[in-house]
């Protein structure tokens, strides 16, 4: 099996500044400490036990600046084969839409690829919309909220995907591409050896005309999105209400809400 795993290194979102927004309206990267994108560390390890359980290789791919190199190093900590770093100026301001046509390139130039791992969403963002993008210029199916791989053959993987109230189990033909979401499992910690082997080793850099990515599709002339404004919603609230378990007192209560527009 042959597994990709999409990665990011995303802003830290509980540690948002004044300055996170420039004036053109995109994020303020260098103004926020990064991180590795929480679900993403969950796609990564599925794709790793898919890895020791039937063999096979694992590459991760990101997009972003050369610090981004940080989460791929991350990468080879716990377990992969293969890391590439997609950056490149002209990607710069890349909405999902950018983004998954440029990921999307990237797979096309690695070639033959059994599953593609993504995290459920990224926290800069939100959006969960990325990877499902990438799925459909790949011209492959996709599942998405995928909790665990209970059968995986050459040709077809049953997949259980959390639903919220409940679980679905899906069978989709291979080539496939998963969205994983943070039930699926705990992420493994680096492994001491490979950490002291791969702490200075180089990820393979790739800029947009290796993917042959067409400028039109990237970076601000590609990104329809505009974003308006960044800030930290913190919600607070002095004192409490105290409601009785009464029929009358809680009908009443259901009253202000509506009035208020919470529900």
């Amino acid at each position: 099996m042959h597994s990709i795993v999409l990665v990011k290194q995303v802003p830290d979102t509980a540690h948002v500044a004044a300055d996170a927004m420039k004036e053109d309206g995109t994020v303020n990267r260098a103004a926020l400490p990064t991180i590795f994108n929480p679900e993403d560390l969950h796609a990564l390890e599925m794709a790793l036990d898919v890895k020791q359980q039937y063999g096979g290789t694992v590459t991760a791919i990101s997009m972003g600046p050369p610090k981004a190199v940080d989460v791929l190093r991350d990468c080879m900590f716990r377990g992969t084969d293969r890391t590439i770093l997609i950056t490149d100026r002209r990607a710069a301001a890349s909405d999902t839409l950018a983004t998954s046509y440029i990921l999307s390139q990237a797979i096309k130039t690695i070639g033959k690829f059994d599953i593609v791992f993504a995290g459920r969403q990224a926290i800069d963002g939100d959006t969960a919309q990325t990877a499902p993008q990438c799925a459909e210029k790949l011209g492959i199916p996709q599942i998405t909220y995928a909790e665990q791989i209970l059968e995986l053959t050459k040709d077809s993987a049953t997949i259980r995907r959390n639903i919220g109230n409940g679980w679905e189990l899906v069978k989709v033909k291979l080539p496939a591409l998963l969205t994983v979401v943070d039930t699926a499992n705990t992420p493994r910690p680096w492994a001491a050896k490979r950490m002291m082997k791969y702490k200075n080793a180089p990820v393979e850099q790739w800029d947009l005309d290796k993917i042959k990515a067409d400028l039109n599709w990237c970076g601000v002339s590609g990104s329809p999105t505009k974003v308006f404004k960044i800030q930290s919603v913190v919600l607070k609230k002095e004192g409490f209400t105290e409601v009785a378990p009464t029929r009358d007192a809680i009908g009443t209560l259901i009253k202000e809400l509506v009035a208020d527009k919470t529900i």
